[in-house]
């Protein structure tokens, strides 16, 4: 059996999405560095230490990372397994044999409700844990969990 990469990326939606839920932390950073600098404005030099490293952080991972992760991001299904590439500093290869798959659930938080997404979590008789595609559209997430489904119902019907 040939081993291809995986082909298709998460929503394009997906860079926003995780943007935003990377700035959040560092918005709340922010704005307790600018209160701190109200209540102290002693130290100049350290406040502006503080913001430059900050805004630095900001920049890579409310930017960077995001365009990085879907560049890298990918996931496929086959009759026969299921395979994922993620991860942005250190990149994860996952291939899960359907033969194997218990469990196939859908997860949507908050910012992934608001922007119409999805993530699908396939869980497996394996020590390495689940396999996850995460940032689909809802409608592909939806069509994504029919097939792995319908793919494991046929292949129980093969099981001793």
């Amino acid at each position: 059996m040939d081993l291809v990469d995986p082909a298709n990326p998460p929503s394009r939606k997906a860079p926003l999405v995780w943007a935003i839920g990377a700035a959040i932390p560092w918005l709340v950073l922010a704005v307790g560095q600018v209160v701190w600098f109200v209540l102290d404005s002693r130290l100049a030099w350290l406040h502006v230490v503080a913001a430059a490293v900050t805004a630095v952080g900001m920049v890579v991972f409310v930017v960077v990372v995001p365009l990085w992760r879907y560049r890298v991001h990918r996931w496929d299904i086959s009759p026969q397994a299921v395979y994922t590439r993620s991860g942005w500093l250190v990149q994860e290869r996952r291939i899960a044999p359907v033969s194997r798959v218990q469990t196939v659930d859908t997860y949507r938080g908050p910012l992934d409700r608001l922007f119409g997404l999805a993530n699908v979590t396939v869980t497996t008789a394996s020590s390495a844990g689940a396999v996850r595609i995460v940032a689909l559209d809802s409608a592909v997430a939806d069509r994504v969990v029919g097939q792995l489904t319908d793919i494991a119902a046929i292949g129980a019907e093969d099981a001793t």
